[in-house]
């Protein structure tokens, strides 16, 4: 699954680039029956809930367009907390 994750990191790098955004994770959890492919961002100021659902617009596609988990999933895509 690690490869898995870097690949999906690297996919996804240059579109979050271009929104200005860093990717800060990509890690598979698994609660309860559900697995989640979780993708936090990060940038210099506040990430809005408007510019995660853009960024998930922009990941969910390349996720599709390379199918690399089999599994089903739910993609959880957020913001890095900030301290």
């Amino acid at each position: 699954m690690d490869s898995i994750l870097s690949k999906i990191e690297e996919l996804i790098t240059p579109a979050m680039n271009e929104m200005n955004l860093i990717v800060d994770s990509v890690t598979w959890e698994v609660e309860g029956k559900y697995n989640y492919l979780k993708i936090i961002l990060d940038k210099n100021d506040y990430i809005d809930i408007d510019t995660i659902v853009e960024a998930t617009n922009k990941i969910n596609p390349i996720l599709d367009e390379y199918d690399l988990i089999e599994s089903e999933y739910i993609l959880d895509v957020s913001s890095k907390e900030r301290g």
